[in-house]
């Protein structure tokens, strides 16, 4: 587990500019109106040889009225600042300091974490003056910077390293609990199972769809391992979510998958597995994430009904058939328990690195039998396998010619890692690379 920071303030200051500035990869959304960030967005950042997790936020605001869809935003933003290693104020430097800052900046103080603040949208040395009034809030070192230009961002980012506990101790802090997030459509029973597991109402149930909408998290126990059990809104096709908090609460249902360590999705057994379960689906198996199927309310179909449903899911999600099918009933408790053993065993199969020795001898006895095919006459040959990475286990495969790698034999290689090694619960990932001397 790599050190976390969170990056925070009021809304519109520049926040999620300043993430996608430091994170890289797929952006976050910005806009220039306030609220466009509502969920917490996690990404991956590596600066001078060091690698930390960052989350993006939305505006935090200690005097939103309760209830409102800000003060929703506003407890996203206090989970994160409750995981973070370290903080990065963001302020407007333009506009000076706001009641609001002053309230954000009274928040952060009585949390005794390292806290470095982001003097925003500062685009030239003449304007460096406007970060002064920052050093009020005594908070620390301010650094005047420009998120969109990327002034400013050495030193921000040399103080950050600075201040992150080495990503040992972040390893060992106390949170190593598994993260299961329950998602699926609207009411398939994804609160309830979370209910029925932790033996009473924890989650707000009620037969009518979006009950749920911000992400609730939960730590459970059982057998001696500890996980955080995650419900989420249902997952409605957009065309037909019409209310604003529901739209953010189906973002927000998706943005777990960027942090869940298993995806359980929930299908209603009784009706069966539709067009939306599928897009669903192939949403976890972008995030690379391990998968449990639950086919709940099971209670109300018989054995035969079951088969039909198991055949089913295999023509409509294929792409997720690494996924084990379980049955469960949330009202009569009905293999519930039995989803928790299944998501713990895909976590492990996620995690699982294949030795090299065993890795290439299994490769060469593919190679044998099935030897990379021809490309429009180009012969393609592939010297030999690795293993870099697990979480999700990826596979490299080092070629004279990595663009003629047909995406059928990737495919043909992914069948026969799992004839031989497993993986169950657990996607692959296979991409082709050049060996090095090689033109």
């Amino acid at each position: 587990m790599k050190p976390l920071v969170a990056i925070v303030g009021r809304p519109n200051v520049g926040k999620s500019t300043l993430y996608n500035r430091i994170a890289g990869g797929r952006p976050a959304m910005v806009e220039d109106k306030p609220g466009v960030t509502r969920d917490r967005r996690y990404g991956e950042a590596d600066y001078a040889g060091r690698g930390f997790r960052i989350v993006d936020t939305g505006g935090l605001d200690p005097g939103a009225e309760e209830g409102a869809v800000q003060e929703g935003v506003h407890r996203q933003a206090r989970k994160a600042l409750d995981e973070a290693d370290a903080i990065i104020f963001v302020v407007d430097a333009r506009e000076g300091i706001t009641p609001t800052d002053r309230d954000v900046a009274d928040l952060l103080r009585r949390l005794g974490k390292p806290i470095l603040i982001a003097a925003n949208k500062i685009d030239s040395a003449k304007q460096e003056q406007l970060a002064g009034e920052l050093w009020e809030l005594g908070l620390g070192e301010v650094f005047p910077v420009s998120a969109n230009h990327g002034r400013g961002m050495v030193e921000l980012l040399d103080a950050l390293l600075a201040v992150l506990p080495p990503a040992e101790a972040a390893a060992s802090a106390p949170d190593k609990a598994v993260r299961i997030a329950f998602v699926g459509r609207p009411n398939v029973g994804k609160s309830s199972l979370v209910n029925r597991l932790l033996g009473e109402d924890r989650v707000l149930v009620h037969d009518a769809p979006g009950t749920t909408t911000d992400p609730v998290d939960t730590p459970f126990e059982v057998a001696g391992k500890r996980y955080i059990l995650v419900d989420t809104a249902g997952i409605r096709r957009k065309a037909r979510i019409d209310e604003p908090t529901e739209k953010i609460a189906v973002s927000m249902a998706l943005g777990q998958l960027e942090r869940t360590d298993v995806a359980i999705l929930v299908i209603d057994a009784e009706a069966g597995p539709v067009e939306q379960d599928a897009r669903i689906a192939g949403a976890i198996e972008d995030a690379g994430r391990a998968a449990v199927i639950a086919l709940n309310k099971s209670d109300l179909v018989g054995e035969d009904a079951r088969k039909r449903l198991v055949k089913a899911i295999g023509e409509t999600m294929p792409f997720l058939a690494f996924a084990p099918v379980r049955f469960s009933s949330a009202k009569t408790g009905a293999g519930v328990v039995d989803l928790i053993a299944a998501a713990a065993g895909a976590w492990d199969e996620h995690g699982k690195r294949i030795p090299t020795g065993e890795l290439n001898r299994f490769f060469q006895e593919v190679c044998e039998t099935h030897p990379p095919p021809t490309f429009r006459s180009k012969p393609v040959r592939i010297y030999y396998i690795s293993q870099p990475a697990a979480h999700p286990p990826t596979f490299v495969l080092w070629a004279n010619r990595p663009e003629l790698v047909h995406h059928a034999y990737r495919r043909f290689l992914v069948n026969q890692l799992r004839a031989r090694f497993g993986f169950a619960g657990s996607p692959i990932r296979i991409v082709t690379r050049r060996r090095k001397g090689q033109k």
